[in-house]
């Protein structure tokens, strides 16, 4: 079954359609906004490493994920999914007042908000797309929502940067609002009965106990402990990678910093092809040896950024593309799969933060790391740090098959 019958069998779904809808019309002017953000500050300020800081106050908000994915388990999620869009439509207004440097302020506290918000309704729309959309067709949904949000990583920039251009940074945040806005409204439809998630809630314990259920199920998985580990794995590796792009282009390529652009298209390139053969695959393979699969191609495109033609430099980008989200995939849907629904928000946003949290402080260390050591000898680590990892993922992949087989409760 190919990736085409995946985006049918999805679309086909009221429930699942709908959702992708508003993952779509949310993630446009969202990748807009964050894509220009350094852009803003750095017209405003000067500063470089208050424009680089922009994407900490995007990702610092996962440090806090099972505190706000808890919330998708007490809420009713449609509801929650709804009003989230909303408030988040209205935070983004204020930023028409942002205008100098002594107002910069504002924006990072909106964009500090503004990734809150996406940790939650990440739970949310996770959630309830477990609850209501069929097993069969969670890892084709899945796949979609990252080539929906690969695609508009392509898209969005490009519109976001004609419209910073022509209008300014608030112009950009309108656009934003008016997105959010449009998926409350698209979320608004979705053919769901109102069921709130804290109608078969566990005992309430002490509020650490509660913040903690996320991470004692992953823990106690032998399905998601792996997987999850594995991503988090994965994408410290991919922090590293990112981190040294720069230093890539310049040092083993020889070209100018502009280039980096058509590394990073012919990337998201490739994560929109993995999306769309996701299902498929998943449904032929065991996820474990799938994710061994796409963070050994990952790790061999990394491992190729040690060498300097641009036939290699543009087939290397393609590969960690099409790898880096198999790992991603293939855990979210075990999740949804395996974790009761009373716990599923806190869960789906807790196994969210252990995967993602590394690519920041890979970042940072990376960025470090490229002023000191030669950027292929970093590649170079990178990609053999990840074919280990895929190699220890492959071999539990028969006890994964037992385990799925009679997961643990």
């Amino acid at each position: 079954m190919g990736g085409g019958s995946a985006v049918v069998r999805v679309l086909r779904d009221r429930t699942a359609g709908r959702c992708l809808a508003g993952v779509v019309v949310s993630g446009f002017g969202t990748s807009a906004l964050w894509l220009t953000a350094g852009i803003w500050v750095k017209s405003l300020t000067g500063s470089n490493s208050l424009a680089a800081l922009t994407v900490f106050a995007m990702w610092a908000p996962v440090l806090a994920g099972p505190a706000l994915g808890a919330l998708a388990d007490r809420m009713d999620r449609k509801v929650l999914l709804v009003r989230g869009n909303l408030v988040t439509a209205f935070l983004l207004v204020p930023l028409v007042l942002v205008d100098s440097g002594r107002t910069v302020w504002l924006l990072f506290a909106v964009l500090v908000l503004h990734g809150a918000s996406g940790v939650v309704l990440d739970a949310a729309e996770s959630a309830l797309v477990a609850g209501t959309v069929p097993a069969s067709l969670l890892a084709d949904f899945n796949g979609l929502r990252m080539t929906a949000n690969e695609g508009m990583k392509l898209v969005a920039p490009l519109a976001g940067a004609g419209l910073y251009v022509r209008f300014g940074g608030p112009a950009v945040a309108l656009l934003a609002a008016v997105t959010c806005a449009l998926a409350a409204l698209v979320f608004a439809r979705l053919p769901v009965r109102r069921s709130p998630a804290t109608a078969d809630s566990p005992p309430a314990g002490s509020r650490r106990d509660e913040l903690a259920a996320g991470l004692r199920r992953i823990r106690a998985s032998a399905v998601l402990r792996p997987l999850v580990t594995a991503g988090a794995a994965t994408m410290l590796l991919a922090g590293v990678n990112g981190a040294v792009t720069f230093a890539y282009v310049d040092e083993v390529l020889g070209r100018a910093p502009a280039y980096a652009g058509v590394l990073y298209a012919v990337q998201g390139a490739g994560s929109v092809a993995v999306g769309l053969l996701a299902g498929p695959l998943l449904r032929r393979l065991p996820e474990r040896l799938f994710a061994a699969g796409g963070i050994a191609v990952f790790a061999l495109g990394v491992g190729a950024r040690t060498v300097s033609p641009d036939t290699v430099a543009l087939a290397a980008s393609a590969a960690i593309g099409f790898g880096l989200p198999c790992v991603l995939v293939a855990a979210m849907t075990a999740v949804q799969r395996e974790t009761p629904d009373a716990v599923l928000g806190r869960t789906a946003a807790t196994a969210g933060s252990l995967m993602t949290a590394p690519n920041a402080v890979a970042l940072a260390l990376g960025a470090g790391l490229v002023a000191v050591v030669d950027v292929r000898v970093l590649t170079a680590a990178a990609g053999v740090a990840g074919v280990l990892a895929a190699m220890i993922l492959a071999a539990g992949a028969r006890r994964g098959r037992d385990a799925t087989a009679s997961p643990r409760a």
